[in-house]
């Protein structure tokens, strides 16, 4: 019998973190390289993010990344999770995902967010205060325009107008209702805060209104899985971006990844802990009957039509195995 597993899409978001030891750079080649592995598993799609001045995080600039992946893979969907909309003019937006659509037909998806810069310096840097994510409803409309041919700037965006570039939302706090009122497939997560995400997928099913972009509601939900041979060594797969995560809330730096090895060697503080205990609970992580089984689960209480994979880990190898076995878990076809 087929299980709702075998019939949902499995996708990945790679946010090129960076590890001790290992260059930025490096990092941004581990994604493309990763994509590739990613491919010949039978992935649906591979997205990658964007972060501006995280020491942690290497991908700053995810439609030149997106061009360097689908220019390494011949048939995996790549797009961003996500272009953070307030942080650039709609014109440049489309400009950027008309060229990519241009080189790479039929394969580029526009993931598309709302955060702008993590601190006041990068938002300085890139000339945005921090409301101007509150309209962001008009920048997607508008960027959604150029598209069409019907900006009400009577701008065109070439080679965009004409082209179909599927856009998604991801959705945080009030994002699910701009994602239904747009008519836009929604990704939302996190899968730790299980009763919070059901309940904005409720809402966007609500007020979805069909567009030119999509006719009925569209879920992905996202969040880390970590799948291995025994619970422990899924936990391990865990650690590193778990404390990472506990330092920037105690230190208000974003760290590169460290060995598990290491974090297990360290002595945190009670705040520490704290942080690093909650950053380990909630994930799916375990064996592949135990991720199985909650996958399962997860799936039929969203009604979800696609899972996005957000883990990011220190060790790559173990990270690959990870994903090789939920591709068994979902029976994808390799290519």
């Amino acid at each position: 019998m087929t299980t709702v597993i075998e019939t949902t899409r499995f996708s990945v978001l790679d946010r090129s973190r960076t590890r001790e030891g290992h260059s930025a750079p490096e990092a941004l080649r581990d994604t493309v390289a990763l994509a590739q592995d990613l491919e010949r598993l039978g992935y649906s799609r591979f997205w990658v993010s964007e972060h501006h001045g995280v020491p942690g995080v290497a991908g700053s600039a995810p439609t030149v990344l997106a061009a360097a992946v689908a220019a390494a893979t011949r048939r995996l969907r790549v797009g961003t999770g996500g272009v953070m909309l307030p942080n650039h003019q709609p014109l440049v937006v489309a400009e950027q995902f008309g060229v990519l659509e241009s080189l790479f037909p039929g394969r580029i998806d526009m993931g598309l967010g709302r955060s702008v810069g993590f601190t006041d310096g990068v938002r300085r840097a890139l000339g945005r205060d921090k409301d101007v994510a509150d309209d962001f409803a008009g920048q997607l409309d508008e960027l959604l325009a150029f598209f069409t041919g019907t900006s009400a700037t009577r701008a065109h965006a070439r080679p965009s107008e004409g082209l179909t570039v599927p856009p998604f939302v991801l959705a945080m706090g009030e994002g699910a209702s701009i994602a239904a009122r747009a008519g836009l497939p929604m990704v939302i997560g996190d899968l730790r805060s299980r009763e919070k995400m059901l309940r904005g997928i409720d809402r966007y099913r609500a007020e979805f209104r069909p567009s030119v972009w999509a006719a009925e509601p569209y879920v992905v939900i996202s969040g880390t899985v970590a799948v291995a041979g025994s619970e422990p060594e899924a936990r391990r797969l865990l650690i590193p971006e778990a404390w990472s995560m506990a330092h920037s809330r105690t230190h208000g730096t974003f760290p590169p990844l460290p060995p598990a090895e290491r974090v297990a060697s360290l002595e945190l503080t009670a705040k520490e802990r704290e942080f690093y205990e909650a950053g380990l609970r909630g994930h799916i992580a375990g064996t592949e009957q135990q991720v199985a089984d909650e996958l399962e689960t997860v799936i039929k209480e969203s009604g979800a039509q696609e899972v996005l994979v957000t883990t990011s880990t220190y060790d790559r190898e173990g990270l690959l195995e990870s994903y090789r076995r939920l591709a068994r878990i979902a029976r994808l076809t390799p290519a």
